[in-house]
């Protein structure tokens, strides 16, 4: 099988795909993104018509401005990220779940005294994607009763475990406990795992979907979705063979972290990507507002769309 892990993958694989779509991803290539991979390793892209080509960011902040500006019709965001984005007035939207969990942490070393936020104080800690982990990390602070001042924030951009192992950072946020707590096992540190949700922050889908409302293809959009639901359920039938699948796919993910990452992470992919949960939305957004961080006020289709419904 080809490799997936040149900056176009998963490129032109059927002769007769009618459409072409482009997909940046959020991060590099991992088992995050199994759906997707196997949606093309099982034919099932070709059997929507589809051509799908995957893109890599350079900046974990690109996606968004991306599909904003046109230069990908998909792009897989998180959901704070997307609350943010549109107050920012970017057109984008939800159109589609990938996990549909949290995965996000604040990851301290086990072998530290940091056991909840307030113990952070006085310390340094990391952040990846700015803006939406920085909100993340300020409302578990509150939670905690400390405000932003009271910790150092840093951007360590991809270097989420090495930063927290060599001391540059005490914590960090944006760590996925799926990842990076098996990076560092697999180093031979613990990480601690400070779960936002037991921190004051709601529920919300930790990767989806996103698009321009008004440049997008619904039906290419739907096809897209419906291709890689097949896959999950693929996947979630028959783990190990799709392990398999995926993990032939490219020698750089035939590595002991991906394949703890894997176990910690098939059973998280939404079986139903178009489904929008309409309460998870309005009342991360009632968050973000209460926290000022956002004013506040956007509809759900504002927010997030279900491309099969009838407009």
């Amino acid at each position: 099988m080809r490799s997936i892990l040149a900056l176009a993958l998963l490129a032109a694989p059927a002769a007769h795909a009618e459409t072409n779509l482009t997909l940046m991803l959020d991060w590099f290539v991992n088992p995050d993104h199994a759906p997707i991979v196997l949606a093309e390793e099982l034919g099932y892209f070709a059997d929507a018509g589809l051509a799908v080509e995957v893109v890599t960011p350079s900046d974990p902040n690109d996606p968004p401005r991306m599909v904003a500006a046109g230069r990908a019709d998909l792009a897989i965001s998180y959901q704070p990220q997307l609350h943010l984005s549109r107050h920012q007035d970017l057109p984008v939207i939800r159109v589609g779940t990938l996990i549909e969990t949290p995965l996000t942490c604040l990851v301290v070393l086990a072998e530290s005294e940091i056991e909840t936020p307030a113990d952070l104080a006085g310390r340094k800690v990391g952040f990846a994607v700015a803006g939406v982990q920085e909100v993340m990390l300020d409302a578990m602070l509150a939670d905690d009763g400390l405000e932003p001042g009271d910790v150092e924030q840093i951007n360590i951009g991809w270097s989420i475990s090495p930063a927290l192992m060599s001391g540059q950072v005490d914590g960090v946020i944006g760590a996925f406990r799926n990842f990076e707590l098996n990076q560092l096992r697999l180093e031979g540190r613990e990480g601690r795992c400070l779960y936002p949700e037991a921190h004051g922050i709601p529920a919300y889908d930790e990767l989806i979907y996103i698009a321009n409302p008004d440049r997008m293809d619904r039906a290419a959009v739907g096809a897209f979705l419906a291709a890689t639901a097949r896959a999950t359920d693929f996947m979630k039938n028959r783990p190990d063979e799709a392990w398999k699948i995926f993990s032939e796919t490219a020698s750089e993910l035939q590595t002991p972290l991906n394949e703890a990452a894997w176990s910690d992470t098939w059973p998280r992919f939404s079986s139903r990507p178009a489904a929008v949960d309409a309460d998870r939305y309005l009342a991360f957004e009632a968050f973000l507002a209460e926290r000022g961080a956002t004013p506040g006020g956007l509809a759900l289709s504002d927010l997030a769309i279900d491309v099969n419904e009838v407009e």
